[in-house]
Order: structure tokens, then sequence, then C-alpha cells
């Protein structure tokens, strides 16, 4: 259902964005995410599945009977499965790395990189998201609106060294020159701080991005594994389509 939206058009639609041109995606939309995780408990738990907290695995192994997890945490456990599910984000590769007899090529590395959100003080004047089209520095900064009716800006991207979620201030003087490309309505200390996400990379600063592996025992020859690497935005609202 996605279709062209002329200048004039865009404009009926958004007063305040400024531009040539645009795409329209009636079926495009936000969610509660913690509504979401909630829901798909209860149906794990009528499942008669079990949520268990605080228990990292440490380490493992493929065995003829399944595959062996060691787990840590205040009770310390070995457990063997028939299906395994590698959807640790960021520490994915590191749980691949940890799980003796997955083929080692087959475990991609691990690279940070940080997106930070910074929100409109007052009401928000757009009626949709609205998503700009990126440049090459990674600064095209969308417009979401939460159920609270919030406006935020953002993510942009750079890199770190390390999983370290500290709220970088000097960015932002770029994120009012990148948002003013399509809202120039923003009046000066209209943007807060708001919140830094880390993208689980699996390729790193020069390199070819990619993301979303999915892999099988076509790939790594384990049987009952699965490992999932590099599922970054959006892989939330991709998660029904993941599973």
């Amino acid at each position: 259902d996605l279709r062209m939206l002329s200048r004039d058009e865009l404009a009926e639609l958004e007063p305040a964005v400024v531009s040539f041109a645009g795409f329209m995606s009636p079926s495009t939309g936000i969610i509660d995410s913690h509504g979401l995780m909630l829901a798909y408990l209860g149906d794990a738990e009528n499942k008669g599945a079990s949520l268990v907290l605080n228990s990292p695995v440490t380490g493992g192994a493929v065995t003829t009977d399944g595959i062996r997890l060691e787990v840590g945490g205040a009770e310390p456990m070995t457990i063997v499965c028939n299906t395994v599910i590698n959807a640790a984000g960021h520490g994915a590769p590191v749980i691949g790395r940890a799980i003796e007899g997955i083929p080692p090529a087959t475990v991609p590395n691990s690279y940070y990189a940080i997106g930070h959100y910074y929100t409109l003080t007052g009401k928000t004047p757009f009626n949709h998201l609205v998503y700009p089209v990126a440049r090459q520095d990674w600064l095209g900064v969308h417009v979401t609106i939460d159920l609270g009716g919030r406006c935020k800006f953002g993510p942009d991207f750079s890199w770190r060294d390390s999983l370290d979620y500290r709220f970088d201030e000097s960015r932002e003087a770029r994120f009012y020159e990148a948002i003013r490309r399509y809202y120039p309505g923003l009046q000066d200390g209209a943007l807060q701080p708001g919140y830094t996400g880390m993208r689980p990379r699996i390729t790193g600063q020069g390199q070819e991005a990619v993301d979303f592996v999915i892999q099988d025992r076509s790939v790594h020859g384990v049987h009952g594994l699965v490992n999932l690497y590099g599922i970054e935005s959006p892989g939330l609202t991709s998660s029904l389509a993941i599973g």
C-alpha cells in the first residue's frame, strides 16, 4: 500500500515538513514494546514455557544427546536441550563462540554502535512518523511519535569500543542541523536529551553493513540450533516474522 506523494500532497498531510516529494505508508505504525513482550510471555506460558531471569549461559557443547548449556547465576546448573535459539542480541556472538561444536567460522565478530534520541519539548507539529532520506554520515534522524503523543528524533549513528550507553550531548548541534533540513521550524532550545540505544553490529567501520543473519543447521551443521546475529532495528517490529 506504499504510494508516492507530491509536494502538495505531503504538505497537506504534514504542513511542518519541507520536502520535494515523499512516500506514504498507511500500514506503518508504532507498538507498545512492553505490552508486546507481556503478550509474548503470556502466549509462551500458556504453552507451558517458563521465563527464567538472571541465568546467563556461560558455555556449553554440542553432544550426541543434544546441546549442553552451562548456566550461571544464583543457582548454576547444566542443562541438555533439544532446541536452542540464540537470540542474545549483543551477546549472541559471545554465546556462539562459547558453545563447543559450533564452527568458529560461522560466528561473526561483535562491534558496537550507538544511536542517540532527542525529545521535542511542547506539542508535536507532526501527524505521522516522518523518515527523511539518510545522509552518508548516518544522521538521517527520523520523527517518531510514541503512544503518549511525545515526539522524538533519532537515532543517529556512531561507533563505540564497548557496550557504553552514555549520552553524548555534543551531538546536539548536528541534530538541529539534520532536523532542520526537513523541519525548518525547529526552535533553538526545543530539543532535550532523550536516551540511547546500542546496535548489535556484526560488521565494523568501513565494512559493508550486514544484519539479520539467521543461521540454522544448513549453515553450522548443528541439529536443533538457531543463531540470530545482528538483529538490530527493526528487530522488535519484525519479531513475529522472525519467529
